[in-house]
Parts: structure tokens; C-alpha cells; sequence
């Protein structure tokens, strides 16, 4: 029974950052393409995709975005922006 709790727990983790991800891609210019190193270039909507497929791309879209928005909680981009600027 406990396992089956911490199974629903991660999949409705897994659920909530896949519709997070596709909630900030579906904020992009649907004519925008974005080129993801050396797999190529894709759309917002083949992004989406990918996210909803689950595949390996999809599942590195949505740590690449994870990990973007720790940072952003975290303050890196303030910190690395006011480094010598003194107000």
C-alpha cells in the first residue's frame, strides 16, 4: 500500500512538470523554432509533443526547463546580473 502511494506521488510530480512545461512552451510564438544542440531544430508545437510523448527528447525539455526555473527561484540570473553594479 505504501509503495502504491509513493508510485501516485511521483507519477503526479512527473504529471504536474510536464503540464508546467508545456504551460511555458504554449507561451511562445507558435511560428518560433528552437534549436535543441544537435538534435535540430524544432517548433513550439513539436516541443509540446515531444513533452506529451514522454520520449527522451521531451523528458530533456522538461529538465532543461526544471532546471531554469530553480535557478530563477534561486536568484541566479538577479546575482549574476547586479554582480558590479551598485545602485
Amino acid at each position: 500500500m505504501k509503495q502504491n502511494k509513493e508510485k501516485d506521488k511521483i507519477e503526479n510530480g512527473d504529471r504536474e512538470m510536464r503540464e508546467l512545461v508545456i504551460a511555458r512552451l504554449k507561451t511562445l510564438p507558435s511560428d518560433i523554432k528552437l534549436s535543441v544542440g544537435s538534435v535540430g531544430d524544432f517548433t513550439r508545437d513539436e516541443l509540446i509533443e515531444h513533452v506529451e510523448k514522454k520520449d527522451e527528447l521531451g523528458k530533456k525539455i522538461i529538465e532543461v526547463q526544471m532546471e531554469y526555473l530553480r535557478m530563477l527561484k534561486e536568484g541566479f540570473f538577479y546575482e549574476r546580473n547586479t554582480v558590479g553594479h551598485e545602485a
